[in-house]
């Protein structure tokens, strides 16, 4: 084809039309990726973005949160990077909620500040929010911090009172029946406990946040019991966990929230599906109330019981039903001994109900100026150190006690637990080699491999 300047200006022509074409084209990416954001994580414990919970935690914070970080300057020679991975351990949180503000002090050089803030080690963070603040050290994960500004957000400080005495699950005990892992996670959202001994005591004090009575095994006392009762009666706060049908000696006080609960357990045939007892229920099915709206995990529930409160209206109660068990099972009414594992049993027709079962209720009322609020499971086992960790049942509790304490705003899908956070090196000279190997491998390795493996090619092609 002959050239001439026609043939070369249109050639040009459509070479700057390209050109600007191409810049415009990275121009409206670049405007599309500022304006909008989309990241999805791969990691098994979501390092570089938030789980769901913190944000929904970010965004019931109102007002600006202040983080200072009291930590000398980076020395990247020296792999320390500190001040850099915080920046972008924080930058999570900005991109949720834009009022986190982050300053950094070098306690070599402010030593006053340092002293006055009570610094005690380098890499300390001081977190302040509605004039409250809390110091948090590293090594610092997601679930630590979020943990951090739920204690921080959280208004009611009452104590968690809970019955003791009469051999109940413990909320700080150690045992498999005990509640002590749920009660270290509720430290970590920022409650304290109380143990009142109603001997003694002239009544349930008033001054919790609410009475916690965790499947006695022996009677209570007539006098604890009508203390108790008083304790409702004047406006208080309850959870309640029942692993059988006897009350022991609380008769009237499941009266007078017209309480009934089950002889027989559920029981659930697609248990077997999972490997597990026909005793252990699945929830299949929960409430539209304020605990397990928008709740979508699975929980199991061992030798769970029907828990109805029907005559609890005649009380001015308002009943909400929280979850429901065994869909493809039923409510046995032949009695399973606790601890029986695999005990063969058959619906019967004449005797049982087919699921789903009611096993946890919630009661609210309006008394004087404020609200009265009480939750009765027929499971305790659920928040036992055994299956705290089971699916949702960490989550569905701490949603339970939220909602008693009338912090409604932090009921919420917690933060998970994080499982990759640390890597063990074995201290040994062949596993410093082994990581060592690893290590270096994705930073001078691998990219070297490439840029060999490029050579070569273009060698071969420039050849051929």
């Amino acid at each position: 084809m002959k050239m001439n300047r026609n043939l070369k200006l249109q050639m040009l022509a459509q070479s700057w039309l390209f050109v600007i074409l191409f810049l415009l084209l990275i121009f409206i990416l670049g405007y599309l990726a500022h304006q909008y954001r989309y990241a999805q994580d791969v990691t098994q414990a979501n390092r570089n973005i938030l789980t769901q919970g913190s944000i929904d935690v970010l965004k019931q914070m109102k007002d600006p949160v202040n983080i200072t970080v009291f930590a000398t300057n980076d020395d990247p020679t020296r792999g320390d990077n500190f001040r850099k991975g915080m920046i972008d351990f924080i930058a999570r949180y900005q991109r949720s909620k834009s009022d986190i503000n982050l300053t950094f002090i070098n306690p070599t050089e402010e030593p006053k500040l340092a002293q006055e803030a009570n610094i005690k080690q380098d890499g300390e963070l001081v977190v302040e929010y509605n004039k409250r603040t809390e110091h948090i050290f590293p090594p610092i994960v997601e679930q630590d911090m979020t943990n951090l500004l739920v204690r921080l957000s959280r208004t009611n400080t009452k104590p968690i009172m809970f019955l003791d005495g009469h051999g109940e699950r413990h909320l700080q005990g150690v045992k498999n029946h005990d509640l002590g892992e749920f009660g270290k996670q509720l430290e970590t959202k920022g409650f304290k406990f109380a143990n009142p001994d109603l001997t003694i005591a002239q009544a349930v004090p008033t001054n919790g946040a609410m009475l916690v009575i965790a499947s006695p095994q022996v009677n209570v006392s007539d006098v604890e019991a009508k203390k108790i009762k008083a304790y409702i009666e004047a406006g208080g706060n309850l959870l309640w966990l029942l692993d059988d049908d006897n009350f022991h000696g609380l008769e009237e006080v499941a009266d007078y929230l017209g309480i009934k609960v089950s002889p027989g357990i559920a029981v659930d045939m697609t248990a077997a599906q999972y490997g597990a007892d026909a005793k252990v229920a699945f929830a299949s099915l929960y409430g539209d109330h304020a605990i397990t709206r928008n709740f979508q995990l699975r929980t199991l529930f061992p030798e769970a019981r029907e828990v109805d409160a029907k005559a609890s209206y005649d009380f001015g109660w308002k009943v909400g039903r929280l979850v429901e068990v065994a869909p493809n099972g039923w409510l046995e009414s032949t009695k399973i001994e606790p601890g029986v594992k695999n005990q063969k049993v058959a619906f019967d027709e004449k005797e049982d109900k087919r699921g789903p079962i009611n096993i946890g209720v919630a009661l609210e009322r309006t008394y004087g100026k404020k609200g009265q609020r009480v939750v009765v499971m027929g499971n305790a086992n659920f928040l036992s150190n055994t299956f705290i960790t089971n699916g949702g049942n960490r989550d569905f509790g701490i949603n339970i006690i939220n909602w008693l304490a009338g912090d409604d705003e932090l009921i919420t899908i917690q933060p998970m637990l994080l499982k990759d956070a640390n890597v063990t090196i074995p201290a040994t000279d062949t596993g410093r080699a082994v990581a060592w190997t690893v290590f270096h491998a994705f930073q001078f390795f691998i990219p070297i491999g490439f840029f060999a493996a490029g050579i070569w090619f273009w060698w071969r092609r420039k050849k051929a």
